[in-house]
């Protein structure tokens, strides 16, 4: 133990005990680190939480609160806002239940004290076409370093409080409590009851839609293309620049051998790296990556995070139901056993890297319409390979013109 004093209440790993208070150090500094090695986030950004009420982001949302109010070094400087999107009429809940679970995480919501926003999933047939564009960067972003940008910060915050020291991190949590909202939108100016007929005709829209998917691997893959879409259209409709997602170390090695399983190989430096600039203007964050799901469940669990349960599509799924509940089942059985695996695929993950084709970085690659990522469709052919067995035999058997 780091201490040498308490006595240690858990086992991260083989030697690695820990008591209540060096694990929470231990693991407040793993965020703060994450975010500070990359420097991703400049001071008075908006950043839009991604909420799911499971573990990994109710833990992100504790460190985001916990970072605004300490008086520390490292304090976070940037302009927090949270989005939950109702997925329960395609996960089997009726009505009431999801009427329910959105009572409960709006509880965690406003205890929060950050702007949020409710969005539900039968949304996504009223968004626009330019959710499935790249928007450019604004290249009137920030352009100084990320020091200056730090300094310049705390010198307007100080200007607006006529010279005293840097607001308080208690005058921040009135300020971002004041304009706490409730926004869902898409039934702005319309009667309860019109409201209540559109939902509905959006719901059956969206279960037709679903059952017109046949295997359970492609529902997952639409289910999570539509949350993006939802999550990326808040974030510019509210001027977000930066979207938090929960994403931790045992997820990720899922993710990544489940789209190296689905051909999403060349896209994975995207799918699972801190950062993801797919959509140009607004970046995805993953500041939970270094995080184990053991960790997480340990962390909730001694300092009281709460979190809402919500039924995914594959719970109470079979083990073969999906090509994502088989390479799940599969590397936790390594896990068990191997207590490396996890770790080891995780690691391995990280020395991907996202690089131009031939045509060059100043060329803007083709994209997929749905996720925008770039295409790997530009393959050169291999001059020293050999032709493949068959290929002259299917040449010569070609028709004369």
């Amino acid at each position: 133990m780091k201490c040498k004093e308490a006595s240690p209440v858990l086992v991260i790993r083989v030697g690695d005990a820990f008591c209540k208070a060096c694990f929470r150090e231990y693991f407040v500094h793993k965020f703060r680190a994450m975010l500070g090695k990359n420097r991703a986030i400049y001071p008075g950004e908006k950043v839009l939480l991604a909420l799911s009420g499971g573990p990994a982001s109710s833990s992100m949302l504790r460190q985001v609160q916990e970072g605004l109010s300490r008086e520390t070094a490292k304090k976070l400087r940037f302009m927090p806002g949270i989005i939950y999107v109702d997925e329960g009429a395609v996960c089997g809940q009726s009505l009431a239940e999801r009427e329910k679970t959105l009572l409960q995480l709006e509880t965690v919501l406003q205890a929060s004290g950050f702007p949020y926003h409710l969005a539900h999933l039968e949304e996504v047939f009223d968004l626009p076409s330019s959710i499935l564009q790249r928007v450019p960067h604004n290249p009137a972003g920030p352009k100084d370093s990320y020091k200056e940008a730090v300094e310049g910060f705390i010198r307007q915050q100080r200007q607006e409080e006529g010279g005293g020291p840097s607001l308080p991190e208690r005058q921040i949590q009135e300020k971002l409590a004041e304009v706490s909202v409730r926004d869902a939108p898409g039934m702005e100016g319309l009667a309860a009851p019109e409201a209540r007929l559109l939902a509905a005709v959006r719901t059956e829209q969206l279960i037709r839609l679903f059952g017109s998917v046949k295997t359970l691997t492609a529902k997952e893959e639409l289910l999570q293309t539509l949350r993006n879409h939802l999550i990326l259209h808040t974030a510019r409709a509210h001027r977000y620049s930066k979207v938090m997602m929960g994403d931790s170390c045992t997820r990720l090695a899922v993710k990544l051998l489940t789209n190296l399983s689905l051909g999403r190989g060349a896209s994975l430096a995207m799918d699972t790296g801190f950062s993801d600039d797919r959509h140009g203007d607004v970046v995805v964050v993953r500041p939970m990556r270094e995080y184990s799901a053991k960790e997480i469940a340990f962390y909730n669990h001694l300092f009281g995070v709460p979190t809402v349960f919500t039924p995914a599509l594959d719970t109470k799924a079979l083990e073969k139901a999906s090509i994502h509940r088989v390479i799940e089942r599969f590397l936790y059985g390594l896990q068990a056993e191997f207590p490396s695996t996890v770790s080891t695929v995780y690691r391995t993950g990280e020395k991907l890297s996202a690089t131009p084709g031939d045509a060059g970085p100043a060329a803007e690659p083709e994209r997929c319409l749905l996720c925008l990522c770039a295409l790997d469709t530009n393959v050169g052919t291999c001059e020293r390979c050999p032709p493949a067995p068959g290929q002259h035999r299917l040449r010569s058997l070609d028709p004369f013109p």
